[in-house]
């Protein structure tokens, strides 16, 4: 007997995670044998083969508008939302649960950037220790040009095995340095009590750090491309007349799984899009209680038409002009459940998420451009698949 071929309905029914009272359902993953009778999803090494040689093998050896058009081929789709300098949304639609989380993981984790790795500290009389003043200047986000960063290439330090370690050199270390020192304000006023104004240098900032260019990184890092602090108003110490500070800063390459100071990202995370179905009309004050459960601009309110209310069925009937509840926008929904704590809604909405429809929002750090940060985790994954690909030929060989 032929496989069953289900309704789109079905199909659409199958998406939605159910959010009722107490509990979550429909959650687990059922395309696999067996689950539904008559239907065959059966794992098949020719169709496994078809689909690899025409999707999945062509995506990871072409370029990345490949891979996106190979994407949309098979319902997959991206739509942004928001796509500003330092914080993105964006929706990608008609991926598996793990594709999605793999693009997360990469976000925080695999994407290289520069921070501060080593801090040569030749004077500290601030009140800060050198310790704790070594951590705050590590933790401090830089910016340089993208190409810079990754032409540079990786520290290589010494192993337990015994490797030996690099020395710095142009291609795996950026040299800044910060050299501040307090002294009193002689022009300050004499009833002045802004430690600002009464000293200079009182405040030492992110502004502060001075960049070093030797070797090649003359050619990368120039004009608006140089290394620098994101936010030059980063506070670092506070002095007072006869303290300083004088150390020598050593940035490299790392990647956020080694520390969290080169995530290229502050958040990084994603959400399921909920879907709100009103089954049963809502009507007067209970549509007005109603859009109250919700946050602003979920639902609205409209006024019932003359051709709803002569509708058989509908539930309108008679209700000419009254207002009624409907969906504007669940996107913006956060799905608190609240309506389904008053019984007069419980067997009139329906909430739920639909399980392949991940709202990404992505906040760089600054090193990159929120909307870059995507691309370059879909090169990450680029890669992975690649090194994947030879591992297994050279298994088959």
């Amino acid at each position: 007997m032929a496989p069953l071929v289900p309704s789109q309905e079905e199909l659409q029914r199958r998406r939605i995670i159910g959010i009722n009272a107490e509990t979550v359902t429909n959650i687990p993953s059922t395309d696999f044998p067996g689950h539904w009778p008559g239907e065959s999803h059966g794992w098949a090494v020719d169709e496994f083969q078809k689909v690899c040689a025409q999707t999945f093998f062509r995506a990871i050896t072409c370029a990345i508008e490949q891979i996106l058009t190979i994407c949309i081929e098979q319902n997959f789709q991206v739509e942004f939302h928001r796509n500003d300098q330092f914080e993105a949304s964006f929706s990608l639609i008609g991926l598996d649960a793990s594709v999605a989380n793999a693009f997360r993981r990469i976000l925080m984790a695999e994407i290289p950037t520069i921070a501060i790795e080593d801090v040569f500290i030749h004077n500290n009389t601030s009140v800060i220790q050198d310790e704790v003043l070594a951590q705050r200047l590590g933790l401090i986000p830089l910016k340089g040009s993208v190409e810079g960063i990754n032409w540079m290439q990786w520290f290589k330090k010494a192993t337990e095995e015994g490797g030996e370690e690099d020395g710095p050199c142009d291609f795996n270390t950026i040299v800044l340095h910060l050299d501040v020192e307090c002294y009193k304000n002689e022009h300050a006023a004499k009833d002045e009590q802004d430690p600002r104004k009464l000293y200079t240098n009182a405040h030492v900032y992110a502004k502060d750090l001075l960049f070093t260019p030797v070797g090649r990184q003359e050619q990368y890092f120039v004009g608006d491309n140089v290394i620098a602090p994101v936010n030059p108003d980063i506070l670092i110490a506070k002095l007072r007349p006869g303290q300083a500070i004088q150390m020598e800063l050593h940035c490299q390459k790392g990647i956020g799984a080694d520390h969290a100071k080169f995530s290229p990202v502050a958040t990084a995370s994603y959400r399921l899009l909920p879907d709100i179905k009103i089954e049963r009309p809502i009507l007067g004050d209970d549509a007005k209680k109603f859009a109250k459960c919700f946050p602003k601009g979920v639902i609205g309110l409209e006024s019932v038409t003359s051709a709803e209310a002569a509708k058989r069925g509908s539930g309108y009937e008679g209700h000419a002009g009254e207002q009624k509840a409907v969906v504007k926008d669940a996107f913006s929904d956060t799905v608190s459940r609240e309506c389904l704590r008053h019984d007069e809604f419980k067997d009139k909405v329906k909430l739920g998420r639909v399980r392949d429809h991940f709202i990404f929002n992505v906040e760089s750090t600054g090193q990159f451009d929120s909307d870059v940060l995507f691309l370059e985790a879909v090169k990450v994954l680029k890669l992975k698949c690649n090194r994947w690909k030879r591992g297994l030929t050279d298994l088959m060989a």
